[in-house]
Formats: structure tokens, sequence, C-alpha cells
């Protein structure tokens, strides 16, 4: 690796793994008002970070660039994510590349939006 070596977190495995499982929980209590399945089943969240000093870092878009609640959504998500345990602060910054297509959606949220 060219004396690169891997970043190791300081944050016990065991702890990171219960994070990442309460943020996806979180994440699943927040819906897009347009479409009745969360934003996690719709595979809007594209990228969460944790760093050692517990600051999330969290990568999303939207369904569309014009969507009505473009300036509250990450704001929910933020809230969402501040409630979990052991985050300290968080951070949302809205992406749109690539860009979200229905093929990012879960199973799950296919099924309940009849699309399978």
């Amino acid at each position: 690796m060219d004396g690169v070596s891997p970043t190791v977190s300081k944050l016990p495995q065991s702890e990171l793994d219960r994070i990442t499982d309460d943020l996806v929980a979180q994440f699943k209590t927040v819906f897009d008002p347009e479409i009745p399945v969360d934003i996690y089943e719709l595979g809007l969240i594209y990228k969460v970070d944790i760093n050692d000093e517990r600051h999330v870092d969290i990568e999303m878009t939207l369904t569309a660039p014009g969507c009505p609640v473009a300036g509250e959504m990450p704001g929910w998500v933020e809230d969402a994510a501040r409630k979990v345990a052991g985050v300290e602060s968080v951070s949302v910054k809205l992406v749109f590349d690539p860009p979200w297509t229905p093929a990012r959606m879960s199973d799950e949220a296919k099924l309940e939006l009849n699309m399978l």
C-alpha cells in the first residue's frame, strides 16, 4: 500500500456497529412526504461516516433536485441522527451525484410501492 496504512478507529467495533444500527433505525423514521416510504429504504442515504470524536457526516440526496422539502429534509435527517446515543455532532450534506433513481430503492420499498 505504498507506506499508507488504513485508518483504524479508536472506537470499539461493537460501538461503531451499535451506532450504525441505531442511525439506520433513526433514518427509517424520516419519510419523504410525497412517497410513503422512509428515506433509508428509498436509498436517499448515500454515505455515513463516524469519526473518533463521534461526529457523523451524512451524504444524502433527494428523489428530485426540485423536491418541495429540499430545504427541510436535511434538518430532519440531522435531528434523527442526533437522537442516537453516543453521537456528539452531525453534519448533513445534500448531493446530487449520482442522481437518485428508483433502482436505489430496497426491495422492501419497491414492494411497499407495488413496484415488484
